[in-house]
């Protein structure tokens, strides 16, 4: 054996001398002690409910620590899929996600004059919006890291050019979130529609892709106010909002208004310290519905944990947001830092807006906390997305993390 053949041999592929091969062990510690702390608050804030209606106040924790046990499950083996051979698998995924959300406006179960549910019998619900999302982000990385205007090989007529890309980008993906806001959720739309223009904004690095950019951001925020204002509920929402935000008072405090004043009273019982684990009072029935450990679990925590918590909460969230964008960073391939971006844009994303509705910043949306609100779509989807984040981080250029 010659020596370059024997010096090739000991490098093996070229990408190994540079690639370490083990997960980000902060992002891996941040997903096991969000889900543990998440089971534990989830439990926590369904007590009364569990125990009022199935006699047992364990209910709902045992549902939720099955959904992370299958979902821990997709996601050990994901982690071990490569993601470049996943991404071969996003086109055949959008499809079937739109397959999905289609039927589940035929035949799904109906709640709240919403369709967004297959109904499981026993073990719940599924809901195909939650695996919209990142169907979208693996579609998106793969066709921005292929397609010749973001990769810079159109040298002639860039308008058209761009007007092209992004119509072609947007065929598909406009079509899921089409779907999605008729079920109704105006909440996960934006997440959807917010995701995929972020994710086609950076992923050209020129100064008139920026402009082009500008430009179409003013030209669809007249669609957002449509889409807002599209619904009587959702008017009502924002008349509360507003009304909170100009007067400091929450308006029609015994209807449309209850929900939020019911989580400023336990935000504002929490204080500076909070009540104490297991000691909030608004998860007695005050809180509309399922929502005390559903949409609305962030109030128990300021409830229980008070100020502290929240922003020990919110801290572990821009942990994550740095740590993932470290890796996208460090992706070894356009494909890998596009799609490390997208699951980076959306979790953060996501818990922020359910923050931020949660103290009155932003109208009430529904928006789920992944890892702390109670339901398996969210849980298994979430727990995947950072299976594949994980993933990425393994193939990282750089051993520096």
């Amino acid at each position: 054996m010659t020596r370059p053949m024997r010096e090739k041999s000991r490098r093996g592929d070229k990408n190994d001398s540079k690639t370490k091969y083990t997960p980000d062990k902060i992002l891996l510690l941040f997903t096991i002690i969000m889900a543990i702390f998440g089971a534990i608050m989830i439990f926590d804030a369904s007590v009364y409910k569990a125990n009022t209606e199935f006699g047992d106040p364990t209910h709902f924790l045992k549902y939720q620590v099955i959904w992370l046990f299958f979902g821990g499950l997709v996601s050990f083996l994901l982690y071990h899929y490569d993601y470049r051979k996943l991404c071969k698998l996003s086109y055949p995924i959008m499809i079937l996600t739109i397959g999905l959300l289609v039927l589940v406006l035929a035949i799904g179960e109906e709640i709240n004059n919403a369709r967004r549910w297959f109904s499981l019998g026993p073990l719940g619900s599924i809901q195909p919006a939650e695996f919209a999302k990142l169907s979208v982000i693996l579609y998106a990385a793969t066709w921005l890291s292929k397609n010749k205007y973001i990769a810079g090989m159109v040298q002639k007529e860039p308008d058209k050019a761009f007007i092209k890309a992004f119509i072609s980008y947007f065929l598909l993906i406009g079509i899921v979130a089409v779907l999605v806001f008729i079920e109704p959720d105006l909440g996960t739309t934006i997440v959807i529609a917010a995701i995929a223009f972020l994710l086609f904004f950076v992923a050209k690095e020129s100064k008139q892709h920026l402009i082009y950019m500008g430009r179409l951001f003013l030209a669809i925020i007249p669609v957002g106010f449509v889409a807002a204002f599209g619904s009587e509920y959702r008017r009502k929402r924002i008349a509360t909002y507003w009304n909170l935000m100009v007067t400091g008072e929450v308006p029609d405090a015994r209807k449309t208004g209850y929900q939020m004043q019911q989580i400023l009273i336990g935000i504002g019982s929490g204080g500076f310290f909070g009540t104490g684990f297991g000691q909030s009072r608004q998860r007695y029935g005050y809180l509309v519905e399922n929502t005390a450990f559903t949409d609305s679990i962030f109030a128990v925590i300021l409830e229980e944990l008070g100020f502290i918590g929240g922003i020990i909460l919110i801290g572990a969230w821009v942990l994550f947001f740095w740590r993932g964008l470290k890796v996208a960073k460090n992706a070894p391939d356009k494909q890998g830092k596009l799609l490390a971006i997208g699951i980076t844009i959306w979790l953060p994303l996501q818990a922020f807006m359910n923050m931020a509705a949660n103290i009155g910043l932003i109208p009430l949306t529904g928006i789920p906390l992944p890892l702390l609100t109670y339901g398996g779509s969210g849980t298994i989807v979430t727990l995947i997305g950072l299976a594949i984040l994980l993933n990425i981080s393994k193939y990282a250029k750089t051993d520096s993390r």
